[in-house]
Parts: structure tokens; C-alpha cells; sequence
């Protein structure tokens, strides 16, 4: 397998993957329905979000536009570079990483920009696939599904804490998907092993240099 075929797979196994699951949750759950797969530890909470990844927001209905326009563009781009990559011969470690992103920012922009068209609305009922009167928004006013809910530990800041004390925490407080998660992988992997990953494969060691004979 090419490492373009090995590109093209990740991307089709996390896309598919990720819009599976939120199908599922989407056509199952209510908004704000949840489901405790560990305890209290790990929850399967069903939640939308207008904006970035991790349930963040970003300037409203304006804001959303702009950033569904700026995730299309990046996409754009991003296949780009992996192009660029694979014809230099890089890592097939640093592809498959970019990989992870691409799919990841692929799976957002579909919830952005189809669901509010293909589904009703999940507020107070399960939402319904191709309603008859409608989905619940245009196209790029569609809203990203996110499910997974870690609160690991929670408690209140102490009284000498600054800022936020005796305000109560929780960590991790964020909800996302899948799609999320394959992007934070992927940033994750580059950092990780950036020394390694950009070096191209085609720069060869400088030859020892030879000794004179005298």
C-alpha cells in the first residue's frame, strides 16, 4: 500500500467512523441526554456546539460563517500539503498525523454544513433524519454534534487560590467527538515527533571525508 493509499484510508476510517457515531447519537438521543459508561468518569453526553472544536464558540452566527468558510479553506490546504509531503518523501508517520487532522476537520465542517438541513431539531425529542417540514437550519448553520465526556475530577479551588477560589471545578470539562479527538492526536504526534518527522527521507548522510595519501 502507498503511503497516498495509507492517507486516503485514515481519512476514510476516521471520517466514517466519527459520522457514524454521531448519526447515532443524533437520531437516539435528546439534547442533553446522557449516558454513564463509566461511573461518573466517563459519560456519553449529548451536546451541540456553533463553534470550534471541544464545544468552544466563536462570534455568533457571523463568527460561525467565517470560521465554516476558514475550515474549507484549511482543508483545502491541508491536502495540499500532504501532497507536497508524499512527493518529498517525508515520514509516513507525519502524513498519517496530517492525516488525522484533515479527517478531523472534515468531520466538523459536515455537521456545520449538512445537518442542520438533513436533521429537526434534538430539543426536547429525538431528532428526526429528513423531516418533512424541514432540518433545523441552513447550510453552514448547522450545529457539530459532541458526546464524550470525561469529568475525571472535581472539587472546589481552594480559599488561597487566585482568581477562582472556592469556585467549583471540573476536569475534563469540555464535551467533544471524534473528530475532535483526531485532530488533538494528530497536533500531539507532530509535536511529539517533530525532530523526526521533518527530516526528509531523500537527505542522505554526508559522506566520511577521504584521506589523503601522502
Amino acid at each position: 500500500m502507498t503511503l497516498s493509499q495509507k492517507s486516503i484510508l485514515t481519512v476514510i476510517l476516521v471520517l466514517t467512523a466519527d459520522q457514524v457515531l454521531k448519526v447515532i447519537i443524533k437520531t437516539k438521543m435528546m439534547l442533553g441526554e446522557e449516558i454513564r459508561v463509566f461511573g461518573d468518569w466517563f459519560i456519553i453526553h449529548f451536546t451541540e456546539n456553533y463553534g470550534m472544536a471541544f464545544g468552544l464558540e466563536f462570534g455568533g452566527e457571523t463568527g460561525k460563517i467565517i470560521l465554516s468558510l476558514f475550515r474549507i479553506v484549511a482543508v483545502v490546504g491541508i491536502i495540499w500539503y500532504i501532497r507536497q509531503l508524499i512527493s518529498e518523501k517525508y515520514p509516513a508517520g507525519l502524513v498519517i498525523s496530517i492525516s488525522l487532522i484533515l479527517a478531523g476537520a472534515i468531520g466538523n465542517i459536515l455537521d456545520s454544513a449538512f445537518y442542520g438541513m438533513l436533521f429537526g431539531s434534538s430539543r426536547f425529542q429525538v431528532a428526526e433524519f429528513l423531516p418533512e417540514d424541514g432540518g433545523y437550519a441552513s447550510f453552514l448553520h448547522g450545529r457539530v454534534v459532541d458526546m464524550f465526556y470525561f469529568p475525571i475530577l472535581k472539587g472546589y479551588y481552594p480559599d488561597w487560590f487566585p482568581f477562582w477560589a472556592n469556585e467549583r471545578f471540573i476536569f475534563f470539562r469540555p464535551v467533544f467527538n471524534l473528530a475532535d479527538s483526531a485532530i488533538t492526536v494528530g497536533v500531539f504526534l507532530i509535536l511529539f515527533f517533530q525532530k523526526k518527522f521533518f527530516v526528509p527521507k531523500d537527505v542522505k548522510e554526508p559522506s566520511p571525508p577521504v584521506e589523503e595519501i601522502t
